[in-house]
């Protein structure tokens, strides 16, 4: 049997062909409307397809999978969706965030701040890259609309996913103001933290995309109530591990510079733990540090050293732990098929472990 759980089925594959088939028929769209939008479609088509690990599709799949539905092409297509969902939020992530790069290249604003300063047009070249970033995130949304509903599953079968979709999506954008917002307050509270991780990332990356899969399958409540019971802790666990890896984690892994979390002034459940463990001269520092966008490689290391020895690292791996055995509990005693239920024990395994 293959070693990672999104090659089961042939899914990463079958996820990019149905992308890319889409993709090249938007590419034609844009390109009938005039030749300079080759900038925006090559961008997109580059974002979605050149990396990824295709999480939300495959607990879409698998979800579906487990409530009794028939593989086919066209539900490959449908959860497919998901991964324009996602570009759309990394884009607009990185401009808020100012990132640099995304996956080892140019953030998709610096792309095209780049551009424009090559081509010596008018104006702010910065500003013309954040104009475009804008832009394409709300175009990658868009084109997740049409891809579920050009998938070719039944319309009786999308109208029941539909309220899934939407409630996904309004969920993921207002956990995205709160982050800002948290941000902007300074709130290191706890309960904020996890609002933050709940709601920004949770319920968008494993939660929403199984219901998604149980709604496109006709699913009963006990399947969708069991699918909460396992979604709703591990995509918490994938957020509090991607907080990890944000302040310790190895940039070949992470494809962002290291630190970048403590830069953009992150306030995770990592950081909040800190605050909360510290004593008055060490919360002094974290907060006069953190946030700081000049902050040089030495003043990281110094906020990890700051983080750890508090710990805050250990309290957190401690979490991870805790929602993961709850999850794997409720994954447990779901009335679902035994293929999808190991399918999902790995997908669990490796989001939260970072080994797909």
């Amino acid at each position: 049997m293959t070693n990672s759980p999104l090659e089961l089925a042939g899914l990463r594959p079958r996820v990019d062909k149905a992308l890319t088939v889409f993709l090249a028929g938007q590419r034609d769209r844009l390109l009938a409307i005039d030749p300079a939008l080759a900038d925006v479609s090559g961008t997109v088509s580059e974002f979605v397809l050149g990396g990824g690990k295709r999480l939300r599709p495959a607990f879409a799949y698998w979800g579906f999978r487990g409530a009794g539905g028939t593989d086919s092409e066209e539900v490959v297509a449908a959860v497919a969706a998901l991964e324009l969902v996602q570009a759309s939020a990394l884009i607009h992530d990185d401009l808020m965030d100012r990132s640099d790069t995304r996956r080892g290249e140019p953030s998709v604003h610096r792309r095209f701040e780049k551009l424009h300063a090559g081509a010596g047009w008018r104006g702010s070249a910065a500003g013309f890259g954040d104009c475009a970033a804008v832009l394409l995130g709300d175009l990658a949304l868009v084109w997740s609309d049409e891809l579920l509903h050009r998938s070719g599953m039944p319309w009786a079968d999308l109208a029941r996913a539909r309220p899934v979709f939407d409630d996904m999506r309004t969920e993921v954008t207002v956990g995205q103001y709160l982050d800002v917002l948290t941000q902007a307050t300074g709130d290191t509270s706890l309960e904020r933290a996890g609002k933050v991780a709940r709601y920004k990332s949770a319920k968008y990356t494993v939660e929403r995309p199984l219901l998604l899969g149980a709604a496109l399958a006709g699913a009963g409540p006990e399947v969708s109530d069991a699918y909460t019971g396992f979604g709703l802790p591990l995509g918490e666990a994938f957020q509090l591990r991607d907080d990890v890896l944000g302040v310790f984690g190895d940039p070949a892994q992470t494809g962002k510079p290291a630190g970048d979390d403590l830069r953009e002034g992150k306030r995770t459940y990592l950081v909040a733990a800190a605050f909360g463990a510290l004593g008055e001269a060490g919360r002094a520092e974290l907060d006069a540090a953190l946030g700081d966008p000049a902050l040089d490689d030495a003043g990281v290391e110094r906020l990890r050293v700051l983080i750890r020895d508090s710990g805050a690292l250990a309290a957190t791996e401690a979490r991870i732990g805790e929602l993961m055995t709850g999850s794997l509990a409720a994954l447990a005693a779901a009335p679902i098929d035994e293929e999808a239920r190991d399918a999902l024990r790995r997908l669990a395994d490796a989001a939260t472990r970072r080994s797909v």
